[in-house]
């Protein structure tokens, strides 16, 4: 019996009670360490066929992204009644649904950017080169272009008519407004990303099965349900350039910046967030 009190008392202390509650289990000694940084410039990826395949990946796929959702946009908006379709909840299940499904499949290919905010703050993180992120934002806009070109193509009248699925600022909402809702919705999606992709959180709660595409979609759709009446959520500047060049309407190109830099200034603040406060990673000795 007092052997028995003895083993419950070292239990009991074990741990440090500072620890955070659900890590406390957790050793710091698991197999992980920390990837290096990706060099600024790194001309051998140009040699490289794995570096065109993946831009390649990321082409198709923001074709692929553009082409299920502004042809879901095009089907709502030409309904007079929202009831008859799927309505902006549909919208935003097609974003986020063809990011989970898109991201899943070009994930181990290109890493499944599909968005130059995201390859900017990935980029910000050292986590792919210079070169890289330049190459994948090209291919993004390219893939884009082409994705709502398509769309228009199935009906040249009724795209024009029915504002092409362009961001634009809606009604009642200034361009702050607008800007605020890109910067937050990109923070919140390109800190997701960080999170379900984090190499450290993989091998620390390896018990725990996360399949990282699911959080990205569900950050995307829950990011546009919440701001599609604001800019008609953009959050994606090659989303949101694509259906602009199509569209080619003085309306699209009334406030481009707003879709450009709000993402940008999003992903950089969502690329600081996890590494510098969360994992602290600049103030840890060698």
């Amino acid at each position: 019996m007092e052997h028995r009190e003895e083993d419950v008392r070292l239990g009991a202390n074990k741990y440090s009670e500072r620890q955070a509650i659900g890590i406390a289990a957790q050793s710091e000694d698991k197999d992980y360490k920390e990837p290096p940084p990706a060099p600024l410039f790194e001309p051998g990826e140009l040699m490289s066929w794995s570096f065109y395949r993946a831009g390649i990946a990321e082409f198709v796929a923001t074709f692929l992204f553009l082409y299920i959702t502004v042809l879901t946009v095009m089907g709502v908006s030409k309904s007079d009644s929202k009831c008859s379709t799927v309505g902006i909840q549909g919208i935003a299940w097609a974003f986020g649904g063809m990011i989970f499904a898109l991201v899943y499949c070009t994930a181990g290919i290109s890493g499944g950017h599909i968005n130059p905010a995201v390859t900017f703050g990935l980029f910000l993180a050292r986590k792919l080169s210079l070169t890289r992120a330049v190459f994948y934002m090209v291919m993004q806009c390219l893939g884009a272009i082409c994705g709502a070109a398509l769309v228009k193509a199935f009906g040249k009248t009724l795209y024009q008519t029915k504002g092409g699925g362009a961001n634009v600022v809606n009604v009642g909402y200034t361009k702050g407004d607008g800007l605020g809702a890109e910067i937050i919705g990109t923070f919140v999606l390109v800190y997701t990303v960080f999170s379900a992709t984090d190499a450290k959180r993989s091998a620390r709660d390896s018990h725990v099965p996360i399949l990282a595409p699911l959080p990205i979609g569900f950050a995307v759709f829950l990011v546009h349900l919440a701001t599609i009446p604001v800019p008609g959520t953009g959050i994606n500047p090659a989303r949101s350039l694509g259906a602009a060049v199509i569209y080619n309407n003085e309306q699209a190109w009334k406030d481009p910046w707003i879709f450009w830099v709000g993402p940008f200034i999003g992903a950089a603040l969502g690329a600081l967030y996890p590494q510098v406060v969360i994992r602290a990673i600049p103030f840890k000795s060698k």
